[in-house]
């Protein structure tokens, strides 16, 4: 039989995550999602009130690139999910922090069929740094400007502009604000 690939478990995966948050206007499913500024690239994001990281492992894939992506997940997303093969489940379930959610997909006649190993639970420490760099410039510059904070930062690169978004926006308020800015976002790749 052949084995599982990420398309075939991501088709199952987007179909899940259109039921549950299609019919949700607030709610925006990204693929491929760049994090770090671009270190690592989760599968998929759901951006709601939380953003939540679903990242595939399928039977033709490895776990060699997970400690990387585990780091940089864990520093920018609320949630993160992990769909991973069975084949995996043992050694994923060593390898991921307790606070991650975990789907075990199965491979019935060619076709993934998921369920939860695990549920998780919201990230106990995202770095806020990390976070807003998941903003464009321009959307860190508008963000600076309607806080009024962007008094001698206009022209400096973008590290300077996330500075100053940290260490003046209360995490709570500046999650909300990255958010929406992503959520509103044109030029995304959508499902």
């Amino acid at each position: 039989m052949e084995k599982l690939k990420d398309a075939d478990v991501r088709e199952v995966l987007l179909g899940k995550l259109q039921l549950k948050h299609g019919e949700e206007p607030d709610t925006l499913i990204i693929n491929e999602m760049g994090v770090c500024l671009g270190q690592s690239r989760v599968d998929i994001a759901v951006v709601n009130g939380v953003i939540h990281g679903y990242e595939i492992k399928s039977e033709s894939d490895t776990l060699s690139r997970l400690p990387s992506q585990m780091d940089d997940y864990n520093k920018v997303f609320d949630k993160v999910t992990i769909v991973t093969a069975n084949e995996y489940l043992d050694k994923v379930n060593e390898m991921v922090p307790d606070w991650w959610g975990i789907i075990v997909v199965t491979n019935i006649k060619g076709q993934a069929r998921m369920k939860y190993a695990k549920r998780g639970r919201k990230n106990p420490s995202q770095d806020p740094y990390s976070l807003v760099q998941l903003l464009w410039k321009e959307e860190a510059l508008a963000l600076l400007k309607e806080k009024g904070l962007h008094k001698g930062v206009l022209s400096k690169p973008k590290n300077v502009l996330y500075e100053r978004l940290v260490a003046n926006i209360p995490m709570g308020e500046l999650k909300q604000l990255v958010y929406q800015a992503l959520k509103s976002r044109a030029g995304w790749r959508v499902h």
